[in-house]
């Protein structure tokens, strides 16, 4: 748990050279910075982190305006509930208020998390690895969000536990596990995937047709948080108006992803997203290579190509650092491939790491990308 600790440190202190930032312009313009810890608090509360707060307050809207934005707080209707409503409850029992009891869980679970991908790495390869992945997954730049106020620790750790589960052939667990993290994210409609394939090679290898309890029951808390919104706003297909119109987010099947990597190596100080999206697609080649030298299991990898879809698939907010986070089992056979090396890639994945991890989350403190 060293490496997670010392990777929270590396988070503080790339926010602290956000926190800077604005400072520095606060005072041009005749304004008093936020200092000390208000200003942390206040970065890990931004971005995605606003609209969970909203809900956690407020819950959601009745009505949705008509050519909604994501100026208005209508907009918080596209966010999944599991998160924030966690957070409004255990607010109502802890103090500090929802921000720090936000904060706090991330903490918690982003530890959580660290820990439960190296007891899969473990179970597939070997102690070593476990150690390995742990390492790389503290560092890795998109876990910048299991420090803000964002959904990804919830569903990570629902997720790497629903493996564990299927590893074991408890389906029933399996299943309910996976309709808990579908309320968490949209992304995590891949455990769906994840549990079919796992449903039909037990099916095929030994005639278990309980398995199909998994796959029939993961993507219910998606589908419960729809119906909610269609009782609760009486409109039809709400979260995909909220979407399409509040954040212009249509489909590029890829080609934003490929025209922004091209643009960085044209132009490389240019555009900070373009660099955020060439250092994803970049990324994600190294971890497909690395599946193909060391097989993961297929739910793992039907999982995984879900995830990457869906980053790839929007025309605007494609392949990200932290989209590419929650396709977690690719860290671990890239983690299998540093387990020997010592003294010639491992030092040197270890400064790109944590380089990476301290830039990700200045630049996302300082506004300089889109999320």
């Amino acid at each position: 748990m060293f490496a997670y600790l010392l990777s929270r440190v590396l988070v503080v202190l790339g926010a602290g050279v956000g926190i800077a930032a604005h400072a520095v312009r606060d005072r041009w313009e005749d304004k008093v910075p936020v200092e000390g810890i208000h200003a942390l608090i206040r970065v890990f509360d931004s971005w995605d982190g606003h609209w969970y707060m909203d809900v956690a307050r407020d819950g959601y809207p009745h009505d949705i305006q008509a050519n909604v934005t994501y100026f208005v707080s209508d907009a918080r209707a596209a966010f999944f509930p599991l998160y924030p409503r966690m957070v409004h409850y255990l607010d109502m029992l802890l103090p500090g208020g929802p921000v720090s009891v936000a904060l706090a869980v991330n903490f918690v679970l982003g530890g959580l998390f660290i820990y439960l991908i190296g007891r899969i790495a473990r179970e597939l390869f070997d102690d070593r690895t476990a150690e390995r992945t742990m390492i790389v997954a503290a560092l890795f730049p998109g876990s910048f969000v299991l420090s803000w106020a964002y959904s990804e620790a919830t569903m990570l750790c629902l997720a790497a536990l629903m493996f564990l589960a299927l590893a074991r052939k408890r389906w029933l667990l399996a299943g309910i596990l996976g309709a808990f993290a579908t309320a968490s994210r949209p992304n995590a409609v891949a455990l769906v995937a994840a549990c079919a394939v796992a449903s039909l090679i037990a099916i095929k290898d030994d005639r278990e047709w309980r398995s199909l309890v998994a796959p029939l029951l993961s993507p219910v808390g998606f589908v419960s948080f729809m119906v909610f919104l269609r009782h609760h706003t009486g409109e039809n297909w709400a979260w995909f108006r909220v979407q399409r119109e509040a954040w212009k987010e249509g489909t590029s099947f890829g080609a934003t992803a490929i025209s922004r990597t091209f643009d960085f190596f044209v132009n490389p100080i240019s555009s900070p997203t373009s660099m955020l999206t060439s250092a994803s697609v970049i990324a994600m080649v190294i971890a497909v290579w690395a599946v193909r030298r060391h097989r993961l299991p297929l739910p793992h990898v039907a999982y995984s190509v879900v995830i990457l879809f869906l980053m790839i698939l929007p025309a605007t907010v494609t392949a990200r650092p932290r989209f590419l986070f929650t396709a977690f089992p690719l860290l671990i056979p890239a983690a299998r491939v540093l387990r020997d090396d010592e003294d010639t890639w491992w030092p040197l994945t270890l400064v790109v790491l944590a380089g990476g991890l301290v830039a990700c989350t200045g630049l996302y403190t300082v506004f300089g990308a889109i999320p």
